[in-house]
């Protein structure tokens, strides 16, 4: 509550001043000041107005992402891991498959989703998808303990990043089949991580825009994980030539 209030005194504070001023150029014999010297002092309280406006739409922002990565611990307590973890995924309008089963429980558009999942209380995920959502490192926590996850889309997600990855170990002795593609916040350093996943057979890194010298990072990518299957569109592979040619 301190921001708020912080931000509310302070537009309180900047209103009253501007009415003074406004009073006093009013009220006094004095000549108010120029056209352009108001004219500037108008663009100076509409910058510091807007900054503010943006300083609080971020801030916003960012507690709206935190409420939808918080740990679901109530409902893991009651209902168990699988069903919290299945939650969290539908609360993003993703989707998921149940180990055994073929269907796939989604949101809709609007966010809406089948409660039927809540009768596979016992019943691990095999595959995730989480494409175009907001999940980041924080609420990865909530996939924990899902050890028969074989599958995991996170293609063009705004907030996996490299601390993201870095987690993704919990997922080493299942894992399969990542995509990461189209994800803006991945770095080289990031990829480094994926060591971990000695199961991975087929990863997804096209179009990641953090990524410098992309064909050499493949290289080092198909060296770190001889056994998988790596996609990587939407570079120049020039350069991974030029690196096979050195070898």
């Amino acid at each position: 509550m301190a921001a708020p209030l912080a931000f509310l005194n302070r537009c309180f504070q900047r209103s009253a001043f501007h009415l003074v001023g406004r009073r006093m150029w009013s009220s006094s014999s004095v000549s108010p000041p120029p056209l352009h010297t108001r004219l500037l002092l108008f663009l100076t309280q509409r910058f510091y107005d807007i900054e503010m406006f943006l300083t609080w739409r971020s801030h916003l922002k960012r507690r709206s992402l935190q409420k939808k990565n918080a740990y679901y611990g109530y409902t893991k307590s009651f209902y168990g891991p699988d069903i919290a973890a299945a939650y969290y995924i539908l609360s993003l309008k993703g989707g998921f498959r149940y180990t055994g089963q073929s269907d796939w429980f989604r949101s809709d558009q609007r966010g809406k989703f089948s409660w039927d999942f809540l009768n596979h209380k016992d019943t691990s995920l095999e595959e995730v998808d989480m494409s175009y959502t907001v999940m980041n490192y924080r609420g990865l926590e909530n996939l924990d303990g899902q050890h028969s996850l074989k599958t995991l889309s996170l293609r063009g997600c705004p907030e996996v990043d490299d601390w993201f990855l870095a987690r993704l170990h919990m997922f080493q002795d299942s894992l399969e089949k990542l995509d990461i593609s189209h994800c803006p916040r991945i770095t080289t350093g990031g990829l480094a991580a994926l060591r971990n996943l000695k199961g991975l057979r087929h990863l997804n890194v096209s179009s990641l825009p953090g990524i410098s010298s992309p064909g050499l990072v493949i290289i080092l990518l198909e060296e770190m994980l001889p056994q998988c299957q790596i996609t990587a569109t939407g570079y120049d592979h020039n350069l991974r030539e030029q690196g096979s040619e050195e070898k």
